[in-house]
């Protein structure tokens, strides 16, 4: 029986060291047919983007040994006008998955040391006598690490032309995983740096190269505004919402199917929807293949989040954390399994994430967290109905939530409070629910509004009480006004509607004022019918008032 890949991502590994393989081999064939010279294909992590590139340099790859063999068994090999490509280009090949440095001079560093790496794999080439001495000297220069920093931006370039020289074949440039520097100079605060370079990179490699046959970019992201690929007319992008390579990126139901019967797994097939399914990319149901991979492997079969840790999320909580009062409302409802309609800009704006709510959205749908369920053109705009695709994302979302808390408040504090909540313990309640407002409110929102905190706070009920309780929350409408339901699952427990209100300071309204006008909301508007809807008779009533970071908690 073959040996499970977890974390083996060359292609020539897997088929001569008897891994299993899901056999994707009929890219090569869309990509050798598609007549773009270049080609940009952003997907999720872990989705098979560096397992793939390792088959296309396998593939086209000029080497001593017969690469022919590696692909006598998978269903390339049946289009014997494509195998006549195998073996016949020279090949570029860079991968910047491990480009993630806390400073611009150490990330310099490792693009010169990407570069050097690649000029080194064809240092071959020093032994043409038709390379000038000048031209001797700029490769050895490269290959010493002294050369000016100009010959390592333009090294795609001036590599394509020595391949094509000594082998009389235009080139194939492979960039994997592009956009990493880029998230990471981001995080850093060195992105114009690492923007400028990587424009300059590709642009000399990809941009008017007459010495390119075709290059494949693959990264999670479609970077452009910033002039990632300014003036690149010749750079075709299949993002996951288009129909083409679609099936190429992560495991489609058949190959799930197809794997669990081979390692004789029995498992519900719904059961594995529920977990790792729930990906749309171009109208083609997906499945997470390394949370697949992984739930083969584990003997016990366990549905556990295994995508979920396999790379820092702080990008992800930052945004969010970050986000408007609506961002964390938005955010509640996807929890909840509710959906959301969005426009979707698929040139993603790193450095203006945080400025449109679009572009935050558009982030999370391209970065794995989100899938769009359905995709419609209106006006040039596309909009996208967005959920969360499964309960391994909806957990990454429950951890950041943990994590903004962790960071403020004591997790057994915060779980005590709840405790004090939900048993009807009020004096205890309001005390510890003091103390979380004036630790918390300038962290969760900076502006000194009170609207995130309320948010952020429902977030860590939904998260926190989600074995016992449902918890539903609906803005309403007017200035400041939230309704909370805490509703226990057993019907016998203590039921709570809670009323958060905003002392209205434009019409001279006390604290005591606006609690008791919450309490009267949830009379007037029988909320307490709506509860009882639910099947719980025992119920609480809460209004509870902000003024500043004081907090005022009334009972009814």
């Amino acid at each position: 029986m073959k040996k499970i890949p977890i974390g083996i991502s060359n292609f020539k590994d897997i088929i001569q060291k008897n891994y299993y393989f899901v056999d994707k081999s009929i890219f090569i064939k869309d990509i050798i047919d598609d007549g773009s010279e270049a080609i940009l294909i952003p997907r999720p992590r872990r989705f098979g983007k560096t397992l793939n590139m390792t088959m296309l340099q396998t593939f086209f790859e000029i080497t001593q040994e017969d690469n022919s063999v590696l692909f006598k068994d998978l269903e390339i090999h049946k289009y014997k006008d494509i195998m006549m490509y195998q073996g016949k280009y020279p090949v570029i090949s860079i991968t910047f998955k491990d480009q993630k440095h806390m400073e611009w001079d150490v990330c310099m560093q490792g693009f010169k040391r990407l570069v050097i790496s690649e000029f080194k794999r064809h240092d071959y080439i020093l032994e043409d006598e038709n390379l000038k001495s000048y031209e001797k000297k700029e490769f050895l220069e490269i290959l010493s690490g002294k050369a000016e920093t100009i010959s390592y931006v333009e090294g795609l370039k001036t590599l394509s032309e020595f391949l094509y020289r000594y082998h009389g074949k235009k080139v194939i440039i492979l960039i994997d995983e592009y956009d990493i520097p880029l998230q990471e100079s981001y995080l850093n605060k060195y992105y114009n740096e690492a923007v400028s370079f990587m424009r300059n990179f590709l642009s000399a490699g990809l941009k008017d190269n007459p010495y390119l046959e075709k290059g494949i970019l693959t990264g999670i992201l479609r970077v452009a505004k910033e002039s990632i690929f300014s003036g690149l007319n010749n750079i075709k992008v299949y993002n996951l919402l288009s129909s083409f390579y679609n099936k190429y990126f992560g495991f489609t139901e058949k190959e799930v199917e197809e794997t669990l019967s081979y390692y004789k797994i029995d498992t519900e097939i719904q059961l594995i929807k529920t977990w790792y399914n729930g990906y749309n990319f171009g109208g083609m149901t997906i499945y997470n293949p390394w949370s697949i991979l992984n739930y083969v492997k584990d003997a016990a079969h366990n549905f556990i989040a295994y995508w979920a840790n396999t790379s820092s999320n702080d990008l992800i909580r930052d945004m969010l954390k970050n986000g408007t009062a609506s961002v964390k409302e938005e955010l509640e409802a996807l929890i909840r399994g509710e959906k959301l309609i969005k426009i979707i800009d698929e040139n993603i704006v790193m450095n203006e994430i945080n400025e449109s709510t679009e572009n935050l959205w558009s982030f999370l749908l391209f970065s794995g967290y989100l899938r769009a369920v359905k995709t419609e053109i209106k006006d040039g705009r596309t909009y996208c109905t967005l959920d969360i695709p499964n309960n391994e994302v909806k957990y990454v979302y429950e951890e950041i939530i943990r994590k903004w808390f962790k960071e403020r408040v004591n997790n057994d504090e915060f779980s005590q409070m709840l405790k004090a909540l939900t048993i009807g313990d009020m004096e205890n309640f309001e005390m510890m629910f003091q103390d979380i407002v004036e630790s918390t409110l300038s962290y969760f929102d900076t502006s000194g509004e009170s609207e995130r905190f309320y948010h952020a706070f429902v977030l860590g009920m939904l998260v926190s009480l989600k074995g016992t309780h449902d918890v539903k929350s609906n803005r309403e409408s007017g200035y400041g006004r939230y309704d909370v339901m805490i509703i226990p699952k057993d019907k016998s427990k203590l039921g709570i509607i809670i009323e958060f209100k905003k002392v209205n300071k434009r019409k001279n309204e006390t604290i005591e004022e606006a609690a008791q006008n919450a309490l009267k909301q949830i009379k007037d508007k029988k909320y307490d019918v709506e509860m009882k809807e639910f099947g719980t008779k025992d119920i609480l009533e809460l209004g509870i008032v902000f003024s500043g970071k004081e907090v005022l908690v009334r009972e009814n």
